[in-house]
């Protein structure tokens, strides 16, 4: 076996490490020189498709998405009919909120081969920028019948379309489907609770993040949008002691510690 990729395997070990330990804030210095391994490995092997893309994740974990698109370009050079690399250059660049460029790649992708990731991905850009195109792409993935939690899936981008569009009462109806077939979707809890919260309905809101608590009592958003909520509602103690919860499970949370020296 050749060095580089004995090297290479132990990187990819410590990298996965790293990832599993991210909500420990581990300092990105240890980042920073696997990613730098990485580099000379890529450097010496640039014809190495699974050392470049271990690069480009590296890159994306460290939000480098300049760099890391850089290096999908580069590859996209050398192999335009590769789908995978337009799929991945999406979602670099969606992660870079250049939205317009994320939908053009991921039809890109698209065109060469229809997997049902991407068109996922690309529908939910669309319902965000409130598209119908959006609809049209959930009901030909639904019509599939690849299971429940596709299904779910569609229901929560279609709830998500309809929420940006204002139909709060759609959206919920949408949010729900989503969450009979996949209870674990907490983006659709999120989702339905924003919808409450927004038309000032605060006591559903909190029901439906209390609810998204007992499915997972470490997604910090909902502890942090409970807190809200109950701050909405006036109860100022309720609000402070899940903000400090929120931020106890994300201390990223910059929102969350600006509420709290607010309350204290």
């Amino acid at each position: 076996m050749k060095k580089w990729f004995v090297l290479f395997l132990g990187v990819i070990s410590i990298w996965s490490c790293q990832n599993n330990e991210s909500k420990a804030n581990k300092p990105d210095k240890a980042k920073l020189a696997i990613l730098e391994i990485l580099e000379k490995i890529v450097e010496k092997y640039p014809d190495s498709a699974s050392a470049r893309m271990q690069y480009v994740n590296a890159l994306d974990s460290l939000q480098m998405y300049k760099e890391a698109i850089a290096q999908t370009d580069s590859m996209i050079a050398r192999d335009s009919a590769n789908n995978g690399l337009w799929f991945a250059r999406g979602q670099l660049l969606e992660s870079a909120k250049d939205t317009a460029g994320a939908i053009a790649s991921y039809e890109t992708a698209l065109s060469i081969y229809p997997s049902v990731e991407a068109q996922l991905n690309l529908a939910n850009l669309f319902a965000e920028r409130k598209n119908p195109k959006a609809l049209a792409i959930c009901q030909n993935v639904s019509q599939m019948g690849l299971g429940r939690e596709t299904d779910a899936n569609c229901d929560f981008i279609a709830g998500v379309y309809h929420a940006r569009k204002g139909d709060r009462a759609k959206a919920i109806a949408f949010f729900d489907r989503a969450i009979n077939n996949n209870y674990t979707l907490m983006e659709a809890y999120m989702e339905k609770g924003f919808s409450y919260f927004e038309g000032t309905k605060y006591e559903e809101a909190l029901k439906v993040f209390q609810t998204a608590i007992t499915v997972n009592n470490t997604y910090a958003d909902a502890y942090y949008w409970q807190a809200k909520t109950y701050e909405a509602l006036g109860k100022k103690d309720q609000a402070l002691l899940n903000y400090e919860r929120a931020l106890g499970l994300d201390n990223q949370l910059t929102e969350a510690r600006t509420a709290i020296i607010r309350l204290q």
